[in-house]
């Protein structure tokens, strides 16, 4: 089953601030840490010192692009492209940092100064974008590329620097220049506004239980993490459920209370759509005309179309085609999984049609009757370090040879985050990776891969990657067991942190999951499959209080029910790419939409309406589009899982999880970054193009 769940937080690409405070000689962002792979030294960095940071960084980073672009020498490859890959340290540290305590633990006092520094940031970004003189080096390295002895990496990269000029507005007249850049700062504002109100209803969309009977169905773990919750409001003696981002919420699947699934289900679906200070709706049809008009400026018909133009898709017919053909197929398969849930519910004489915050619950009761299999059967087999240690990273081990310590000399910015050292097959430190799982009222939801340091030969940095999720904490004493999706998250994510791990470039620009929108997903929904790997699955599925492997029928219940549900899961996913897809085809002059109506028109459209299954996002809380990096790109789950079930069926056809496949999928994917067209790198792998047959078949779409 397949995850569409992950907001990858590429730290550097988000406007980010803090607040002034320390003399800039106590600043720890000034200089390199000293800590090993130049790992952040959390136990010296105040929010008082982000600011001050950003600042200086932006001023030494404006003078470096000065100085290039001034240069009285001829334009090299050396002296343009190399040269600014190597500006910036400052603001590329200190970026790096707050892009991730924003994300994983923000303040109030951070989120005011995010605001505030935006669209200077943004600013920032356009001075140097703008520059002309800068942009003729650029074009005069660019137009000397095939005669100048560059090596392939170098030749890549030149090109990857003409176009996004090109794409950023270089060539534009100063009237359309001036144009974009108060496009770009309006939307910088914009972007940080909607984070801020999607977190803040978040947290105050939960809620609270007076009476324990409610929560019937609801694991005893699950009723004592909530009555945590509670007891950390101050509400002692009560429970608190909170949400996640999506739009179905896990405890659907549990609660008896058909009330209190409803409650949950509503309170999910309202957030940034009932008006008051956290309503997003202003903010998200303003975001899309200014997409729209920014791209119009930059000569395309829509922001979808100037997005793809420099993705694997291309263009947005391309990737609407993929998911449309999908439609038919997975809305057939939800239906008759909903006739199957209405079949129950009249046996049980429910006397009601199936609501939306019913399928969870009853999809559950279905799962049990055809497959003999329910959540609270393999819970206990998958506690939280276990599946880590003996899951994630042994069939890393087992595919790439590399091994982990955990170390606790490491300083964090949260109590509750682990950190590794990675060794390679040599035993050479590798990587510096930080997990930090649970979730807390100051995190933004969902799961997601990012990092403090980037890998670069150039730079001489290696990485340091943390992967972010959302696991409820249990309470103390007790284990963090997890469901078999919070297990596949696992792997999905680890899957990104190998793409970092394994970068192996000049160039910091390129390194890791610098690449298109569209393949950053393969290398982690690829990394999924092992999670139902026999030899990796026998080491970590044991029970966390005896030791015992999960039986082999109970381990055969969970393998047939593997595309269980897999028309509902695909079709909300669908809703949600289809409905991004429809955003961003808004054209420039377009009035503003009226959001509830824009968005039932446009399920419709593409033939995904379903009453019984709403978008996995609805637009208002649609954090991967309006707050993320994923606008006119939320098809790229669907799009790289073309290209990982592909690959997994190569390892399959090719003796499956052993050391050589593993290596040569590190070598020739997880080790190139972003140094080659990824279509050409994947077909260098495979021999071919993707087929689309085994995502179909992985999926349970194809009849069989």
């Amino acid at each position: 089953m397949k995850l569409h769940l992950t907001l990858i937080a590429i730290a550097m690409l988000l406007p980010l601030a803090a607040l002034a405070g320390d003399p800039p000689a106590t600043n720890p962002f000034f200089e390199k840490s000293t800590l090993p792979f130049q790992a952040p030294p959390f136990d010296k960095i105040k929010d008082s010192d982000f600011q001050p940071a950003i600042e200086e960084g932006m001023k030494r980073e404006l003078a470096e692009i000065q100085a290039i672009a001034n240069n009285p020498d001829a334009p090299t490859f050396a002296n343009t492209i190399e040269a600014m890959e190597k500006t910036g340290d400052v603001l590329r540290r200190v970026q790096r940092v707050f892009g991730g305590l924003t994300q994983s633990n923000t303040n109030p006092t951070l989120q005011k100064v995010q605001q505030a520094m935006a669209p200077k940031l943004a600013a920032h970004r356009d001075a140097i974008n703008l520059d002309p003189k800068l942009f003729a080096r650029i074009k005069a390295v660019y137009d000397a590329r095939n005669k100048s002895g560059l090596d392939a990496e170098q030749k890549y990269l030149a090109e990857r620097y003409y176009k996004n000029f090109i794409r950023s507005g270089a060539q534009l007249n100063e009237a359309d220049k001036t144009a974009l850049r108060a496009i770009n700062q309006e939307q910088s504002k914009l972007t940080t506004q909607f984070r801020d109100r999607v977190l803040a209803d978040t947290n105050a969309a939960a809620i609270v239980i007076d009476d324990k009977a409610m929560l019937d169905g609801l694991p005893e773990s699950d009723i004592s993490a909530a009555a945590d919750r509670a007891k950390a409001k101050g509400l002692d003696g009560k429970w608190l459920l909170t949400l996640q981002n999506t739009t179905q919420q896990p405890p659907q699947t549990y609660l008896k209370n058909r009330d209190l699934r409803k409650r949950l289900f509503e309170a999910s679906i309202a957030r940034g759509n009932h008006g008051g200070d956290n309503d997003t709706k202003a903010i998200i049809t303003r975001l899309a005309q200014l997409r729209a008009q920014r791209a119009k400026i930059l000569g395309f018909p829509s922001y979808a179309a100037y997005n793809l133009e420099d993705e694997m898709s291309k263009t947005p017919e391309n990737a609407i085609k993929l998911m449309t053909n999908m439609v038919p197929a997975a809305t057939a398969k939800a239906r008759g999984e909903a006739a199957r849930m209405q079949k129950l519910i009249d046996a049980q004489k429910g006397g009601f049609t199936l609501e939306p915050y019913d399928w969870q619950y009853y999809a559950e009761q279905v799962r049990k009757a055809e497959f003999d299999l329910d959540e609270g059967q393999v819970r206990p087999y998958f506690e939280l370090d276990n599946v880590l240690q003996n899951g994630v990273f042994f069939a890393a081990t087992k595919l790439y040879g590399i091994t982990f310590k955990e170390r606790h000399d490491i300083p964090v910015y949260q109590p509750d985050v682990r950190v590794f050292d990675v060794f390679d097959t040599d035993g050479k430190p590798l990587a510096l990776f930080y997990a930090d799982f649970f979730s807390r009222p100051n995190k933004a939801g969902g799961a997601w891969t990012s990092g403090f340091v980037g890998q670069s030969k150039l730079l001489g940095t290696k990485p340091v990657v943390t992967n972010t999720e959302n696991i409820t904490k249990p309470s103390a004493g007790q284990p963090a067991l997890l469901t078999f999706t919070e297990v596949t998250t696992m792997f999905h994510e680890f899957g990104h942190a190998l793409h970092g791990m394994f970068s192996n470039v000049t160039y910091p620009s390129i390194s890791g999951s610098s690449v298109p929108r569209d393949f950053v997903e393969f290398p982690s929904q690829f990394n999924e499959h092992w999670a139902m790997e026999p030899s990796v699955f026998a080491n970590y599925a044991k029970d966390y209080k005896t030791g015992a492997p999960m039986p082999k029928e109970l381990v055969e219940k969970l393998k047939n029910a593997r595309t269980f549900n897999q028309g509902f899961a695909t079709t909300e996913y669908l809703g949600a790419a289809l409905l991004d897809m429809a955003w961003h085809a808004i054209p420039a002059d377009a009035p503003l939409q009226d959001v509830n109506a824009f968005e039932s028109e446009s399920l419709k459209q593409y033939n995904i309406y379903m009453t019984q299954v709403p978008p996995r996002y609805r637009s208002t809380y649609f954090s991967h589009i309006w707050g993320g990096g994923y606008a006119a790109g939320y098809y790229a789950y669907l799009w790289s899982e073309v290209l990982d079930d592909d690959a997994y069926y190569w390892f399959k056809e090719h003796g499956g999880m052993t050391r050589a496949n593993g290596d040569k999928f590190r070598k020739m994917i997880l080790s190139r970054g972003g140094t080659e067209d990824p279509a050409v790198m994947y077909r260098a792998f495979r021999g071919r193009d993707p087929k689309v047959e085994p995502l179909l078949e992985e999926r349970g779409l194809t009849g069989k």
